[in-house]
């Protein structure tokens, strides 16, 4: 219990660009723990200003816009900067030691800015499709996204020693962690029968597409590389929440 809010503090200084007074217990060591956290309080704040870009009187279309151009920049960009670099990766064939080496060189290239341009169309589709279910379509994404991101460090090889994400998974208490990670469930599920009205079956349902979409993104970066980087746990968060948001789309 004593790490739980240092970690969390230590999450959103890791995980965002929201700032946290210096005076504040910080625990770098525990934040996987915060992961679908995060994706709630980063959901709830672009929600906020959905609204009120909403009242304003900005078109769907422009606040989608918005919407996803401050999603990067509450992340600082990291989990898109992953998916670039995991793209680039991914383009070198057959060779795991050539496609290591080609991701962590800081250099973007063609694969990169063409899954970038692509992730974020999606994004910006679905997002503009869901209209006045934005607030949820973001909570049930960023927050299944990010424990997918979560399950992907418990359940695969990290492949780098050194790597900046290793120390996400050799801090982990399992299976403690992980029961209360996924502990966001219950209030994500409250809240869409309570206050989005939503009957039990359709949660049953859009929380299982979901959390299913989240663990294949995770399984498939794994399965094309033979374990992740922290390069594939940002763009197993970006494709999953790209994927949910364009999933929601069916129902909403």
């Amino acid at each position: 219990m004593k790490k739980l809010i240092p970690s969390f503090f230590g999450a959103v200084l890791f995980y965002t660009t929201i700032n946290v007074p210096a005076f504040f217990p910080i625990d770098f060591l525990s934040i996987a723990i915060w992961l679908p956290g995060i994706g709630i309080l980063l959901a709830t704040v672009l929600g906020l200003i959905s609204n009120i870009f909403y009242i304003i009187g900005f078109s769907s279309l422009m606040i989608a816009i918005f919407l996803v151009a401050l999603g990067i920049y509450l992340t600082g960009g990291l989990h898109l900067d992953g998916v670039m670099d995991t793209a680039d990766g991914l383009a070198i064939l057959g060779d795991q030691k050539r496609q290591l080496e080609v991701m962590r060189d800081s250099r973007t290239g063609a694969f990169g800015v063409m899954s970038a341009i692509i992730l974020i169309a999606l994004k910006f589709g679905a997002l503009f499709s869901l209209q006045e279910q934005i607030l949820c379509g973001l909570i049930l994404a960023m927050s299944w996204a990010r424990w997918g991101q979560l399950m992907t460090i418990v359940l695969y090889d990290y492949l780098r020693k050194e790597g900046k994400g290793a120390f996400l998974k050799e801090n982990l208490d399992l299976p403690l962690d992980v029961i209360f990670a996924s502990l966001f469930i219950v209030p994500v599920g409250l809240w869409e029968y309570f206050y989005v009205h939503h009957s039990l079956i359709m949660i049953l349902m859009i929380n299982s597409i979901a959390s299913a979409i989240a663990l294949f993104t995770g399984w498939w970066f794994n399965y094309k590389l033979g374990g992740h980087t922290g390069d594939t746990y940002g763009a197993t968060v970006e494709w999953s929440e790209a994927l949910i948001l364009s999933a929601l789309t069916l129902f909403f």
